[in-house]
């Protein structure tokens, strides 16, 4: 596998086979909450398309709004329908808006325009985009949008060549706990590969969708919001920039995790394992994915929300934004006065969390 860079790689959750995907599949349509109503404004000097889905529930979207439902039903109000602006099931940060390259503030007033006369046509109470990223959350400055913080654990590519550049800037402590896990693995008799896009066969496939589900019914009782069709479709429509983690005892698999990719950024988002296998989740999640990271010369390792124990493993605080028009005025008071004291308890957790990574004082 060559260590240089990969060619010029889009976002992957923002190109049309992924979200086309979501709704050929019945993972994200009408009939599981996900109404599509995505915006498209084409003119003689561009054309813009920005996800939107009304939606009658909160499920599949990873900043929490569940209180804001609980507190309009306490008071007659109804909540749902909302409008809704992001990727479906996916709570990584990007962009929302395909189709320009040199977007301003008028393109992003613009397009909030649409998004309410949206809101009033179908009487939404509200309208959410998350997980933007920092260039296009700033195209939005309409005052009554109101700003929300959140945390999630990346890892970021300080210029190492090899795993053992990641862990040399560990401290010794840690070093010797990361070395103790992925020696855990081996000793079990697993062996691990990583295959690439057209690299993964249907047996492969099928196998994952199982763990998938098995994750998801230890976890919660479902099977996921994901279908089957889902994960076939986006095999065969975009395998230039999907890889998949998997790990084989006795010849046989037992476990896999899956990726996506960009030009920058690795984004590890489901994995599942056929029984116990100690450390195996690390080694497929984290440290695989950090491998890997490093082999195609990626910049960032987003191993998906939450997971404070990522810290210890080299992972960093960052903070993820997310935007929200509130159409009753005192409503949008209230949730703002929330924000505000929320913001500043993230702010310190975050200072609390650089505070006890695992890197050596002169990283």
């Amino acid at each position: 596998m060559s260590s240089s860079s990969p060619f010029a790689l889009p976002y992957p959750f923002l190109r049309q086979e992924f979200l086309q995907a979501l709704e050929d599949s019945h993972s994200a349509c009408t009939n599981t909450g996900w109404q599509p109503r995505h915006i498209n404004i084409v003119t003689e000097q561009h054309a813009q398309t920005m996800p939107l889905y009304l939606k009658n529930h909160s499920m599949g979207e990873y900043v929490f709004d569940h209180s804001w439902a609980n507190a309009y039903y306490e008071h007659d109000l109804d909540y749902y329908p909302k409008l809704l602006t992001a990727i479906p099931f996916t709570p990584s940060t990007g962009p929302r808006i395909a189709g320009l390259d040199q977007l301003t503030s008028e393109h992003g007033q613009h397009l909030f325009n649409q998004v309410l006369a949206v809101a009033e046509d179908t009487g939404a109470s509200s309208w959410h985009l998350l997980f933007p990223n920092e260039q296009q959350r700033l195209l939005f400055t309409d005052s009554r949008l109101l700003h929300r913080t959140g945390v999630q654990y990346h890892w970021h590519n300080r210029g190492y060549t090899c795993f053992d550049d990641y862990l040399n800037a560990l401290n010794s402590r840690k070093r010797k706990m990361v070395r103790k896990e992925r020696a855990e693995v081996a000793a079990q008799g697993i062996a691990v590969e990583v295959l690439e896009g057209s690299q993964i066969d249907t047996s492969i496939w099928q196998l994952f969708y199982r763990l998938y589900e098995r994750t998801y019914a230890k976890r919660n009782g479902t099977r996921g919001y994901l279908t089957e069709a889902f994960f076939n479709q986006v095999a065969h429509s975009m395998p230039e920039q999907i890889a998949m983690a998997v790990a084989r005892r006795n010849n046989q698999p037992i476990a896999c995790a899956l990726y996506f990719f960009d030009s920058d950024t690795l984004y590890g988002r489901y994995w599942g394992s056929a029984g116990e296998f100690s450390c195996l989740h690390f080694e497929l999640c984290y440290y695989r994915g950090i491998e890997y990271a490093i082999d195609k010369g990626l910049q960032r390792y987003d191993a998906g929300a939450q997971g404070e124990h990522k810290l210890i493993r080299g992972f960093e605080p960052i903070e993820t934004h997310s935007l929200h028009w509130i159409e009753h005025p005192q409503f949008r008071q209230a949730i703002k006065r929330f924000l505000d004291s929320e913001q500043r308890a993230i702010a310190q957790h975050i200072q609390q969390a650089n505070e006890i990574l695992p890197f050596k004082k002169s990283h």
